[in-house]
Parts: structure tokens; C-alpha cells; sequence
């Protein structure tokens, strides 16, 4: 489009509010989407970076450069699907003025710019522009440059063919699952030819002109329903204009929580926090249909979208209770997913790590069932009956030992009778096969995590009419007890003959990533793994000033040997204050503990802390693996000023709020405000708090209180006053 139109389609637009600034007094003003920067984080400290992900909410076509990481030199091509989740993607699309050599053309590239909803790069030394926005399933590039151009698609592991100028293939992610694609040009080329190289089957379309418009349609169905996804979809070529439909979507996303009075940097943290969390599940249906790896099959999904790629091991913390308190139909959808998947694998047991490919059973614990106990009692609409039978049967008849998805063995039998994982003494060999050879048994894990797990089952029970069920799984979720040392206030691991491992050291023990005890995180973590029950916890420490001292004491303890030796052991066990990780899951619930115990000044203090610490505006503004909402959920709420430490229940915890003023629109309609007078960086402490005009006495507020709307108001100082709440 010429320079004159733009302007003319641009002030169009601006008079429909579709376009992001208007001008005041004091300059351009930003809309939500504005503050959103996809570069946080790209550069990891160890582990994997967060990635610059283009996507509609939930939506199921991704993207981000294909490259290694923010600072790799070349670009692969460039992205047309990311299938799993940070994971993998399919295709490979090249544009050359050269020759064409190989299935991916690697090419320099400068000036990258991107957005949620859109991006634009320079490529091969500023020789070619790429400019790319996309919708739900359907996308368009407009490639230019001074020479004819050529097109090249891979598929990496599977076919293309040309038909004039579009092309189709398909791509096997695992498996039986397959992605597919349906790309068409406006242009018509002068030649076309099918070539084979070593890195998989290419199309090779040449042109004439310089400037080449791109638009197509994938889908895991077919590629006939690729082609269907694009046209109904996008019927134009406009970059721009796609680009402009994308960004109303998510500022409306975005724009459903609204706060104000914050620093610039907390803006954009908060924002992109917020970005962070619509990157998992995705939406799979298409057309009223979608692909299911759980039993290998296209499904009608009568009228239910079908969501997938969500690792719940992380998610179920705060990014499941984040939705439903923003898109409850979302999350019932999400919910009766699993179910889905739980009925197409045959044997009725809730998923744990469901991926577009299936179920990967990753990491320990079932905690998918904590998902759908937090939708009960918070008012979901769920299939209670059937939530019951497959995370019933999830988390007797699956192994509990991590990684597995076999059926239970006999460390099963020995935690269902004797209550808990058993763990070898140093050099015992391992006799259960389902125990992975480098995961390990994880036996303090998986015994915490099963102990939450049965909490939850109860609720479920309890929910579904089953009484018997709910007391029997109410008291295995006190088996954490069974490996409570009350010599050393920690959980401590003990053999098959019910002995604690001898000279164990709670910070640097079990292998890499403590797996032969532990999980990722050492001792010092898993100590408040009791997010169920936390007065029980406190008793057993002694008492709430002894509760409060071990905090105090995790918080201030030294790694005890050099970073190089800590973190060659223990790489996820990252964004340390003393022995705390903020870089991993579960110690998300962990600073706001002190809450239980009387002291909730220090769960502001610690909250401000890690906010300020480990969640920046810059490349490496991210601690840990994000793991797609499952880390930033907890930064949306802590910034809001709450947090729902234990899933499976009505209640959420205060910590200390970011924003002078914050503002939800909840999913019935209703309003929640946040004010927080006098706040500022050193103002991180309550000196009083208000619900709708009463004085709070807890450090307390419930879901109900929430969902009704309504006011919660701090006055903010920057001392600690203990008795905030009263």
C-alpha cells in the first residue's frame, strides 16, 4: 500500500480506536500491549530462556525466530509453527535472492522488531525485509528486496507439493502426529521444482518480482483443513491489517486487568508477566474438529474447543487459578479437555504433561487433579463424576514413580501401605522398572507431592458423594509426616526398612538435581512442600516463632560451596536468596508463608524482594525456566497483591501490592479493585488493609470475596507494622 493510503488507512482506523497511541498533553499514551517486551528473559542465567513468541491468546499457530537462542548469530529461515510448547517446531521457510542449495538457508539478520502479534527483521545483511502478523491458525509474510525472490518450504521430516503457487505437506512431530500446512503467494512464480536435500523435502518457488505476499493455513488435521483454516481466516494479503485485528485481540486480553501508578519497568513486567501466561494450552479444534495423539484420532468436539500443551506440574500453581478468575469458560474448557484425554488414552487416568503429541508424564506427582479440585471448590462447572474416576485412578493405578506412565509397581504398593516413597541407601541398585535410570525415585518428591495430590483427591471425593473415598484419601494426605525428621525440622528421606539415609546434607545431596531424594530443588525447598496443610506444618517445626526462624534462616543460609560446584549439580536450583529458588515452581508459595505464622510482614518484605530481584525489564529478567505462564502467573498476582498458595482451596494469601491502583474485570463482569495508598518502592509494607470498607484482620481474602467485586484498599509505608492486620 502507497505512503498516502496508509496515512488515510491508518487515521481510519485511529477513529475506530484500533490503533495503539493517541496523543495528549505529555505525549503518545500506551495501551496495555504497548508495555508487553518479548525479550525478557531471552538470554537465560542457566537453563532455557523464555522465547519471543508471536501467538494469539491460546491460540494454536506460534512462533519464534529460528534460532538457538537471543544471541545466536543466524537465523534459520524463518518460523512458520512452533509444535510444542519452547520444545520444537515444523517447517522451515527460506527467501533468497540466491541460490538454493539446501532445505534451510541460514542468513544474518538486524533490526528485529517484535510484538505479540507481529514481527519484522532485516535479513542477509539488510538485503531482504521479512514482515509477518497472524491470526488462529493462519498467517501472512510480505518478504521484499531490490532482486526476484525465491521461496523455499521444508518439511524437515515429511513431503511437500506444489500446485501452481501454493504449496502443502506435512510435517511428523512424533509419532502419529503430524502438523500440516496449506501456503499460497499472490505472485504467480516463472518456475517451480520439488528437490530432496539431507535435511529433509523442499518446495522451491522463483519469482519474478521483489516483493513477494505469503499467506497460509496450518493444522494437525490435514492439509485440506489447512487451506480451510486460512480462508476462513484471512481473505487479503495485508500484513498490517492483520497485524491491527491482532493487537485489538490482545489488548482486550490484556486489557481485562488494568494498573496504574507504577514505574515503567514494572509496567512492562507486569504486562509481559501477564503476555506470558496465553502461551499454553492452545486451542486445537478447528472447524468444530480436532486431532487427539492421546488415542491418535480426529474428534468432533461438539462445540467444546479442545485445549492442549500444558505442563501442569507448573501450571496448576497459579497460572489454572489465574484463568479462573479471568475466563472461567476458558478454563472449563481446559478442564474438559482433560477429561478427553484421560477417555482417549483407554484407561481413565487424568493426564499430567498432556503435549500435542500425548501425554509425556513428565516430572513427579498428579497434580492435575489439584486443578480440577481448585475448580470445584471455587465454582467451575466440571464433570464432577468423571473428575473423580480419572484422577482416582490417575493416582492409584499409574506409578508415582517421575516420568512414567506405566501402570503402578510395587514402590506404588509400598507408599499406598507403608506411606511413603521408599529411597536406596548409596549404592543400592534399583529394582523397579518403572523408576526412571536418570529421574530416580524422587522419593521425598513424589511422597510431598502425592500427600497434596490426596488432599485434593479428597475434595474431589467429597464433591462426587463418594464419603469413603474422600476420609481415606484425606488421611493419606498426611503421609508427608511419615518423612518428617523431627531432629532437624527437615523432610528426610528414609529407606525401604523405614531408617532415614544417613549423613545426608539437605543442601547438596542426591545426585544431579537431588533426583535420588529430592527433585530439582534440594532439601531446603521441599521442607514447605505442605502447601495443604501449613498449620500442621508449623506444629511439627515447633510452633510459629520456630516456623518463622526457618524461614528466616532458608533465606540467609549460603550456597556452602562455590556457584560453579552448586550449579553443576543442582542447574534448576537457581535465582537463589540464600538456599530459596525462586527460579523453580515449588518455591513460588514459599515468602508468602510467613503469613500463617503471624508475620506478614515479612511475606511483603520477601514478595518486594523477588519481585525486584529476579523479575526485570531486561534480557535476563526471568530466574529460571518460565515454563509458559507457569513462573509468570505467580509474578501477575504478587504484583496485583494476593496469591492462591494452596490450589484446591477458596482462599488467597496478601503479599505486598506493586501499583497505586489496579483494577480486574472478572469473568461474571464484576469488578476487583487494588488500592494501595502512598505505595512506592520503599512503601512495601501495609500499614492497614480494608475489604470494601472494613478493616481486614487476616492476611486473608477468599474467592467469594473476589468474584463479588468490590474494594481492597492498603495504606502503604515503608517500616514493617506487625500488627498490619487486626
Amino acid at each position: 500500500m502507497n505512503k498516502i493510503f496508509r496515512i488515510f488507512y491508518w487515521l481510519i482506523l485511529s477513529s475506530l480506536g484500533l490503533v495503539s497511541c493517541v496523543n495528549d498533553s505529555n505525549g503518545p499514551v500506551k495501551e496495555p500491549v504497548d508495555y508487553v517486551d518479548p525479550y525478557i528473559g531471552n538470554i537465560s542465567h542457566l537453563l532455557v530462556p523464555t522465547f519471543p513468541t508471536v501467538q494469539l491468546p491460546n491460540s494454536m499457530l506460534r512462533v519464534y525466530p529460528e534460532r538457538a537462542d537471543y544471541t545466536s548469530e543466524y537465523l534459520n529461515g524463518l518460523p512458520v509453527i512452533v509444535t510444542n510448547h519452547r520444545e520444537r517446531s515444523a517447517f522451515k521457510l527460506s527467501v533468497t535472492t540466491g541460490e538454493v542449495d539446501a532445505s534451510v538457508i541460514p542468513v544474518s539478520y538486524d533490526n528485529e522488531h517484535i510484538t505479540p502479534y507481529s514481527f519484522d527483521v532485516l535479513l542477509a545483511d539488510g538485503a531482504i525485509k521479512a514482515e509477518y502478523a497472524l491470526s488462529h491458525q493462519s498467517a501472512i509474510y510480505r518478504v521484499s528486496s531490490s532482486e526476484p525472490l525465491k521461496l523455499v518450504l521444508s518439511s524437515m521430516d515429511g513431503e511437500v507439493e506444489i500446485d501452481g503457487n501454493a504449496i502443502k505437506g506435512y510435517q511428523t512431530v512424533t509419532d502419529q502426529t503430524k502438523v500440516y500446512v496449506y501456503m499460497e503467494t499472490s505472485q504467480v512464480p516463472v518456475a517451480s521444482d520439488l528437490c530432496e536435500f539431507e535435511e529433509g523435502s523442499s518446495a522451491v518457488l522463483s519469482f519474478s518480482e521483489p516483493v513477494l505476499n505469503v499467506r497460509y493455513g496450518v493444522s494437525f488435521i490435514s492439509s485440506d483443513q489447512a487451506e480451510k483454516n486460512l480462508r476462513r481466516e484471512i481473505d487479503h494479503y495485508d500484513v498490517e491489517k492483520l497485524a491491527l485485528e491482532g493487537r485489538k485481540i490482545w489488548n482486550e486480553t490484556l486489557g481485562r486487568i488494568a494498573v496504574d501508578g507504577g514505574s515503567e519497568d514494572d509496567m512492562t513486567v507486569f504486562y509481559t508477566s501477564y503476555y506470558r501466561t496465553f502461551e499454553r494450552p492452545i486451542c486445537m479444534s478447528e472447524d468444530g474438529r480436532y486431532w487427539s495423539a492421546f488415542d491418535n484420532s480426529v474428534h468432533e468436539d461438539g462445540g467444546v474447543p479442545f485445549y492442549n500443551d500444558d505442563w501442569i506440574w507448573d501450571t496448576y500453581r497459579a497460572a489454572h487459578p489465574l484463568r479462573i478468575l479471568m475466563d472461567r469458560k476458558v478454563e472449563e474448557d481446559i478442564l474438559a479437555s482433560f477429561i478427553r484425554m484421560a477417555e482417549h488414552m483407554g484407561n481413565m487416568w487424568m493426564p499430567t504433561f498432556p503435549e500435542v503429541n500425548g501425554d509425556s508424564r513428565r516430572m513427579n506427582s498428579n497434580h492435575t487433579i489439584a486443578t480440577f479440585a481448585d475448580a470445584i471448590v471455587k465454582g467451575i462447572d466440571v464433570d464432577v463424576q468423571k473428575a473423580y474416576v480419572a484422577s482416582r485412578n490417575a493416582l492409584v493405578e499409574k506409578t508415582l514413580a517421575p516420568w512414567c506412565g506405566n501402570a503402578a509397581g510395587w514402590i506404588d504398593e509400598f507408599y499406598w501401605s507403608k506411606g511413603y516413597i521408599p529411597a536406596l541407601k548409596k549404592g543400592e541398585k534399583e529394582t523397579d522398572p518403572n523408576v526412571h535410570d536418570f529421574e530416580n525415585r524422587q522419593p521425598v518428591a513424589v511422597t510431598l507431592g502425592t500427600s497434596y495430590d490426596s488432599w485434593c483427591m479428597s475434595k474431589i471425593a467429597e464433591a462426587a458423594g463418594k464419603a469413603e473415598d474422600a476420609a481415606y484419601f484425606y488421611d493419606k494426605s498426611f503421609n508427608y509426616r511419615n518423612l518428617y525428621n523431627p531432629e532437624t525440622a527437615f523432610f528426610h528421606p528414609k529407606d525401604k526398612n523405614g531408617e532415614f539415609i544417613a549423613d545426608l546434607e539437605y543442601d547438596f545431596c542426591g545426585g544431579m538435581g537431588a533426583r535420588e531424594y529430592y527433585g530439582e530443588n534440594n532439601g531446603w525447598v521441599y521442607r514447605w512442600d505442605v502447601q495443604h496443610n501449613i498449620p500442621d506444618l508449623i506444629a511439627l517445626m515447633g510452633g510459629s516463632e520456630k516456623f518463622n526462624a526457618e524461614l528466616d534462616r532458608m533465606f540467609a543460609e549460603p550456597l556452602g560451596r562455590s556457584k560453579f560446584e552448586f550449579y553443576a549439580m543442582l542447574p534448576d536450583h537457581t535465582g537463589n536468596v540464600g538456599q530459596f529458588s525462586m527460579a523453580n515452581e515449588p518455591s513460588l508459595h514459599v515468602p508468602y508463608l510467613y503469613n500463617y505464622a503471624g508475620a506478614p510482614w515479612k511475606t511483603q518484605k520477601r514478595i518486594r524482594q523477588m519481585l525486584e530481584t529476579w523479575f526485570r525489564n531486561d534480557l535476563m529478567g526471568v530466574p529460571g525456566d518460565e515454563d509458559g505462564g507457569g513462573m509468570t502467573s505467580f509474578v501477575v498476582f504478587s504484583s496485583l497483591g494476593f496469591y492462591p498458595v494452596t490450589p484446591g482451596s477458596d482462599v488467597y494469601t496478601i503479599g505486598s501490592p506493586l501499583f497505586e491502583k489496579a483494577s480486574i474485570r472478572l469473568t461474571n463482569g464484576n469488578k476487583f479493585e487494588i488500592i494501595s495508598n502512598n505505595v512506592s518502592e520503599d512503601n512495601k509494607y501495609i500499614k492497614a488493609a480494608k475489604l470494601n470498607g472494613k478493616p481486614l484482620d487476616a492476611p486473608f481474602i477468599s474467592h467469594e470475596d473476589i468474584m463479588n467485586g468490590g474494594r481492597l484498599e492498603f495504606e502503604m509505608t515503608d517500616r514493617p507494622v506487625k500488627d498490619c492486620f487486626k
